[in-house]
């Protein structure tokens, strides 16, 4: 658990075991506290966990004012040469993902592998009217609530888990989402993603990708992986049927498997 500075303002990290680095990469409403189920598996696989709170998330200070998504992947460039790492690989979910297409675009040589779990290529018109009504519910928890979670999920986990989401609203209207830091947070990183766009860029990634869609994902629907995977030069698809935006929730040992397996196979198979 530890800190560096970028820009004047504290970024919290943690390193986790030993192994291959993976830089992880939370989604919009997450933070390294985020991953915590996942780490054993992970670390048992050969990888070793770098989880960072980005530029307005989690323990990292706040940033209190706008600022475009370039900048997360600008601060991550200078974390890893804080860290004395050349070269990592690299998962990113959501809004992470999209962080994770710009520190590829920005730097290629740093990334091995890439798993990019239910991202796009640029933030669209429509991505950034669901954007807007998230802020404008900012000021409600239970209209925050019922603006951003219910999209996140498929049908049937809410069918499969109707006790586990019923805790999770109290909890998050309870506190984080009645939390006036939190919330200001939220608007400054949704703002910071209406400025995401890689689209012209995507020719230079050329480390092998894995790209993770789901057929439920109202946020970031499949077309938008089908586009990553037309046009980055290296990259795999794998489609999760009755899954929603938050794949890792809903499929964690699927998941844990696919993202596994993708950075821990190095040599192609050559068959007789």
């Amino acid at each position: 658990m530890s800190t560096f500075t970028f820009e004047g303002r504290s970024v919290y990290y943690e390193v986790a075991g030993t192994g291959r680095p993976l830089l992880m990469l939370n989604g919009i409403m997450m933070s390294t506290k985020s991953w915590e189920p996942f780490l054993q598996a992970i670390t048992k696989s050969g990888s070793q966990p770098v989880l960072v709170d980005l530029l307005d998330q989690g323990q990292s200070e706040p940033m209190g004012k706008d600022f475009p998504i370039i900048l997360q992947a600008k601060m991550l460039e200078a974390f890893l040469a804080h860290l004395g790492l050349l070269r990592v690989d690299v998962f990113g979910t959501s809004y992470g993902g999209e962080v994770a297409l710009n520190l590829a675009a920005l730097r290629p040589d740093l990334i091995s592998r890439m798993v990019l779990a239910n991202t796009v290529a640029r933030t669209n018109a429509w991505l950034k009217e669901i954007g807007e009504a998230w802020i404008l519910a900012g000021n409600n928890p239970r209209a925050y609530y019922a603006t951003t979670i219910p999209v996140i999920y498929s049908p049937d986990f809410y069918d499969r888990r109707a006790l586990w989401m019923e805790n999770r609203k109290n909890l998050l209207t309870g506190t984080a989402f009645a939390s006036s830091d939190f919330q200001a947070r939220m608007a400054r990183l949704t703002r910071s993603a209406e400025s995401h766009d890689v689209t012209n860029q995507l020719d230079k990634i050329t480390c092998p990708v894995l790209l993770l869609s789901s057929q439920q994902d109202h946020i970031t629907p499949p077309e938008e992986q089908a586009f990553l995977h037309e046009c980055l030069p290296n990259a795999e698809l794998v489609f999760l049927p009755k899954t929603g935006h938050a794949s890792f929730y809903e499929r964690p040992d699927l998941f844990t498997a696919l993202l596994t397996g993708f950075l821990s196979h190095r040599d192609p198979i050559q068959l007789p």
